[in-house]
């Protein structure tokens, strides 16, 4: 049995098509990417996997338990956490704060250990622990967004374009690190994004998005020969 599996899977608001008929697996470990141009249907996916986007048919099935109806929060204490486009950290608040609101689902003694997990990952969220969430660069909000969906120890990982507005050095250390904590904690990602090359790099898998359809899947090393995926994604 798969740890999640998206079986003809049709989001739609109003008439607008967010995934048509989608179906896909994961396994516990494994790291599938979600590459496609905006509009794509990667946000849609993600939403509806974690009960944001209703969705009229299809189901999700995560380890073989139908998801349908369940509250986003409910989704989080099943094992499933969720790191939004565009970061969405609190910016009043302080990177402590932030990360403790993550820790929600967990008893106070669980988050304090939690807590100091994530600075290992992210040292500079540390020596930033006192600032508010709006004084930190974009690089360091968006290691805030992740390792606050990591507060609540998630068997799978949602990150819906992480790479958006950052500089490629950034992005790469992102990448290095996001590879260290699934290692670490053999966790499950699934990784939306439009920046193909950088997503390739990272996935054992890939799943094509169009308009909501899935037009290409297979490992990720072919993906990165096909020349389809060249021509489309990567500019080769």
């Amino acid at each position: 049995m798969p740890l999640l599996a998206l079986n003809n899977l049709n989001v739609r608001y109003g008439q607008i098509v967010g995934t048509s008929d989608l179906s896909l697996s994961l396994e516990a470990g494994e790291i599938l990417a979600l590459v496609g141009s905006n509009g794509a249907g990667k946000s849609s996916t993600l939403k509806a996997i974690l009960g944001m986007a209703p969705y009229r048919s299809g189901k999700i099935l995560w380890q073989g338990k139908d998801l349908k109806g369940r509250k986003p929060s409910e989704i989080v204490r099943e094992g499933i956490g969720f790191s939004p486009e565009g970061r969405r950290v609190f910016a009043s608040l302080t990177v402590l704060e932030n990360l403790n609101i993550g820790a929600y689902s967990r008893d106070a003694n669980e988050a304090a250990e939690r807590i100091e997990q994530i600075y290992t990952y992210f040292p500079r969220l540390r020596e930033r622990s006192g600032q508010r969430a709006s004084s930190l660069s974009g690089g360091e909000q968006q290691m805030l967004a992740i390792g606050r969906a990591l507060m609540s120890r998630p068997k799978l990982f949602l990150l819906d374009e992480p790479s958006l507005g950052l500089a490629p050095i950034v992005v790469e250390r992102i990448g290095d690190i996001l590879k260290e904590i699934q290692a670490r904690e053999a966790l499950a990602v699934i990784l939306a994004e439009q920046n193909a090359n950088w997503a390739l790099a990272l996935a054992d898998r890939a799943v094509i998005l169009e308009l909501g359809q899935k037009t290409a899947e297979g490992p990720s090393a072919d993906l990165l020969r096909d020349p389809k995926v060249q021509s489309a994604y990567l500019g080769i």
